[in-house]
């Protein structure tokens, strides 16, 4: 499979870059498989980043596309602890990046998107919204 192929038979352009970043030889060669794309697609990129990424474009069209200032003083433990968690995992990945390391670097981004949507399903904006209109 070339990307010309793809490109061909309608596999948009990031979801080939995904799958070949994610599946990048690094010590050996690589063997492509319609189902690991399919796999890699839907059960990653779409549940994963695609999932984090509408809930936080839909949950902020509701503050007409601006990011609220943050009140630091209200916020809990458990948004401490992701906040930390999120930090370390971008330096992880900024170095992962600077050592050319591309798939340990993309397999981070995916654990910062995990992580997102971990938090939004826990911290649930969009019931909290309902009641706190400052948020």
């Amino acid at each position: 499979m070339f990307g010309d192929d793809a490109s061909s038979i309608g596999i948009p352009p990031e979801v080939w870059r995904y799958y070949l970043l994610v599946n990048r030889p690094e010590l050996s060669d690589t063997v492509f498989q319609w189902d690991d794309l399919a796999a890699k697609n839907n059960g990653e990129l779409l549940k994963n980043l695609g999932n984090l990424t509408n809930r936080v474009l839909s949950f902020i069209k509701k503050f007409d596309y601006v990011v609220p200032k943050v009140d630091v003083t209200a916020l809990r433990e458990y948004d401490i602890n992701f906040l930390k968690k999120v930090s370390e995992l971008v330096q992880e990945y900024h170095k992962k990046l600077e050592l050319v390391k591309i798939k340990e670097g993309l397999k981070i981004l995916m654990e910062i998107s995990s992580e997102g949507n971990l938090y939004m399903q826990e911290v649930k904006p969009w019931d909290a919204i309902k009641t706190d209109k400052t948020m």
